[in-house]
């Protein structure tokens, strides 16, 4: 991932600016131009794929009131800045940025465009035109590994993580304590990819974990290649992300956590539309239905599907939350005590594995 960032434009320019210098800026008139950036293809299967549909959800919720326009397959750093600047230019108020390493560009680019709205997914810094949102994917990773403990019988689980960040990290732990609970000699293998969306790493990723027993695979990334590895293999099972994955159901897919960002997107363009957005961060998860588990199929057990439905109504009610103590540190210290629960503070710097998970986290 590209964190190093570099200013499109002069710091300080604006629209009277830019039409100075004679580049074209189009008055916002008639419908209100949506824009989306997008890390990888809309035909990715995965993440993706899931803010697409949301898009669209937004066009069908809002008919001409809206126009909506999307860049594909960006990549994070200073070519994110360029096609943010250009959709502005091109009349977009309101613009969702969709991948964790689009921070620094959205936040770049919003300084120069203070009249514009910008929504940026997974991050963390704001400003009085750039709000934030995520989703409590942890929670989702809980109910897989509850099913992942359940179902390995070589007691060896993989994850496939993309990049070492918070987001990655909560997954891990996450699906990693869940399992141990249900099975206490499971392992688990962790790969890093290093890419959001390639299926070629992908299905490395995915073949080396089953040449180690890994039958039970977990991913935070994006294409469906380690369905199709899993597939292909035979007897190892796999979850979809992001998106459904139903292609691949009854097996290897044997459930899925489906991202639903509609309701989200269609709340804030109508805020944009009335003129009552404000940044702000929001986060939200199973009980907020933008974290759904999608159908478990018949290839588990009813026993541990009606345990991980379960553990999902428990989660989405706030009755039980997935990093509730004890748990220690990798290192054996004590992190959260019997009873406590981590903070939204903790998890958003999120640095470290668990107890149990053998590895280390690439810096």
């Amino acid at each position: 991932m590209n964190l190093n960032r570099r200013t499109l434009l002069a710091s300080g320019a604006t629209a009277a600016t830019l039409a100075t210098l004679g580049l074209p800026v189009r008055a916002q008139e008639g419908p209100l131009k949506v824009g989306f950036i997008y890390v990888g293809p809309i035909g990715d299967g995965g993440w993706t794929f899931q803010h697409d549909q949301a898009r669209l959800a937004v066009e069908e919720h809002f008919g001409d009131a809206v126009e909506t326009v999307y860049q594909e397959s960006v990549p994070e750093g200073a070519d994110a800045e360029r096609a943010i600047t250009q959709m502005i230019l091109g009349g977009a108020k309101l613009i969702f940025t969709t991948s964790f390493g689009f921070m620094d560009a959205t936040v770049n680019v919003a300084t120069k465009f203070p009249d514009v709205k910008f929504e940026h997914a997974t991050g963390y810094k704001r400003s009085d035109n750039v709000a934030t949102y995520d989703a409590r994917f942890y929670e989702g990773r809980a109910v897989m590994g509850t099913i992942a403990g359940r179902m390995t019988k070589t007691n060896k689980i993989g994850y496939i993580g993309s990049f070492p960040i918070p987001e990655n990290i909560q997954g891990i732990n996450s699906a990693f304590l869940h399992a141990k609970k249900v099975n206490p000699d499971v392992e688990m293998v962790v790969i890093w990819a290093y890419t959001w969306f390639d299926p070629a790493k992908e299905a490395d990723a995915a073949k080396a974990m089953i040449e180690q027993g890994v039958d039970v695979i977990l991913q935070h990334t994006d294409s469906t290649a380690p369905q199709a590895a899993a597939q292909e293999a035979g007897n190892v099972f796999t979850f979809g992300q992001a998106s459904d994955m139903a292609a691949f159901k009854p097996t290897p897919r044997i459930s899925s956590i489906i991202d639903n960002w509609a309701p989200y997107y269609i709340n804030r363009v109508q805020a944009v539309l009335d003129g009552s957005w404000q940044s702000q961060a929001f986060w939200g998860g199973i009980g907020e239905g933008e974290v759904q588990i999608g159908e478990i199929t018949e290839a588990v057990p009813a026993e541990v599907k009606a345990e991980a439905e379960a553990l999902r109504d428990r989660i989405a009610s706030k009755e039980y939350h997935p990093f509730t103590g004890p748990i220690n540190k990798q290192d054996g210290t004590p992190w959260l005590a019997e009873g406590q629960v981590a903070t939204d503070e903790e998890l958003a710097g999120l640095n470290f594995y668990v107890e149990g998970l053998s590895g280390d986290i690439p810096s």
